[in-house]
Order: structure tokens, then sequence, then C-alpha cells
């Protein structure tokens, strides 16, 4: 396995859909079999050591689904949660939410909460689910947050800053996790599709065609190993740049 690991992976668990109609089923199989990879990943990503692993697992455009699927998608959610939470505390990792999780039902609320609480002591893995979650809508929402203190006295307009700004984000409790160094997204499509805009601006991109379903621990695995051969610069220029090419080293 590679020396060298992200602390922080985003996942875009995309092609449910599409791997179910490709062999003759409904969506909603696709659904199905795309909940059950969630548990191998997350306790493949907690054995390596990565320390935060955010699934992108519910998106603001999702809204959009029929009913009957958003009513199975919530269903596999509360499942997956009251079956694994159990499992997640031996494992000593931490779960959380972000998103607007104010639009989602109160059963559905009320089994993530608990298992919030229940998790919220553990200091492994921090395991994040973004559900009902749109980067754009979480920026904005940190700039009306911001200007509903500026009104009332606890900020001045010239205090914000990069630094200030990440306190208004959903990712906040991460503290100096919140930065993502990894995206990996399945399904063959390469874009970001609203996800982790600010967290992810310096990240690195892993895109595979394999579809969710078909995701499995030794995929996470070449995608680490695809990072660690990876020269992260962060806007500057890297040892590897910095060496003269071979053809220039006479002059």
């Amino acid at each position: 396995m590679a020396a060298r690991l992200p602390k922080h992976i985003a996942i875009i668990m995309d092609g449910n859909g599409r791997w179910a109609q490709r062999r003759g089923h409904s969506r909603i199989f696709g659904h199905v079999r795309g909940t059950s990879r969630v548990k191998a990943v997350v306790r493949e990503a907690n054995r390596l050591g990565i320390r935060a692993l955010t699934m992108y697992a519910f998106s603001t455009e999702n809204w959009s689904r029929p009913a009957p699927e958003l009513k199975v998608l919530w269903r596999l959610l509360k499942k997956y949660l009251i079956r694994e939470t159990e499992e997640l505390h031996r494992e000593n990792v931490r779960f959380r939410v972000i998103g607007e999780i104010d639009r989602l039902d109160p059963e559905v609320r009320a089994v993530i909460e608990s298992s919030v609480r229940r998790l919220s002591g553990n200091t492994g893995l921090q395991l994040n689910f973004a559900l009902s979650y749109g980067s754009r809508r979480e920026l904005s929402r940190a700039a009306r947050l911001f200007a509903d203190d500026c009104v009332a006295g606890r900020r001045r307009p010239e205090d914000m800053n990069e630094e200030l700004l990440r306190e208004y984000l959903w990712t906040s409790e991460l503290g100096d996790l919140a930065e993502v160094d990894l995206v990996i997204r399945t399904s063959g499509e390469r874009r970001v599709s609203n996800f982790l805009l600010w967290q992810a601006a310096y990240a690195e991109f892993f895109f595979t065609e394999l579809c969710w379903p078909d995701f499995e621990p030794k995929h996470l695995r070449e995608a680490l190993e695809d990072y660690s051969r990876r020269e992260r610069r962060f806007g500057g220029v890297g040892p590897k740049s910095l060496a003269p090419p071979e053809k220039f080293a006479k002059l």
C-alpha cells in the first residue's frame, strides 16, 4: 500500500441507476446494490488509516427525482445507519452529516441524529455523509450567516478572510481535516457536480469507469496508489519541476 496517504478522501458515489439499467433492472435495484458497497469501503478506509472520508450520498439537485425512488433512498439510509452504527462505534468511527438535513423527513432525521450522538465521542475515522448537499448552497449559506453576524455586531465586513469563511461551512467541525486531498468519482463522469467546491480547491481527482455498485476496497487502494505518485504543488513549483530538463542540463 502507498506510504503517502491522503488525510481526507471524498467520494462521489455515481452510477447506481445506470449500473442497474444496463443489467435490465430498475434504478432502485442499483441503489440497493450501491448501499451494500458503502460498508466495505468505509471499513477499508478506516483500516488504512484515512482520517476523514466524505461520501456524496444525495445532492440538492437529487430532490427532483421521482418520489418512489426518493422513498427507497431514505429507507436504505435508515437501514444502513440502524444496522451499522454499533460496528462503527466499535471501530472508533465518528459520524457526521453535512447538508440541509432540515429538509429531510423527521423520521429520517431522528435516525441520523441518533447515530451522530452515539458516535460523537469517537476519535478514529471521521465519516461524513453529504445529504441534501450542494456546495453553492453551502457557500451562500455561509455568506448569509456572516452577514447576520455583521448585522448583530458580532463581526465586521473587514473581518472576512479564508480562515474565517471556513468557520461558516458545514465542514467546520472537521477543523484541519476539512480540506480534501483526494476526490474519487465513479461511473466515468468527469465533473465535480457541485461537491465540496471550497474544500476540494486543491484536491487531486481520480476518475474510474466503474459504477459505484462495482467499486470495491481494491479499487480504493488503486486510487490511493495513483495519488501517491502525484506531485502536489498547490500552485507553486515542486521539486520535480525545479530539476533542469535533461536536454538543457549542459547549458
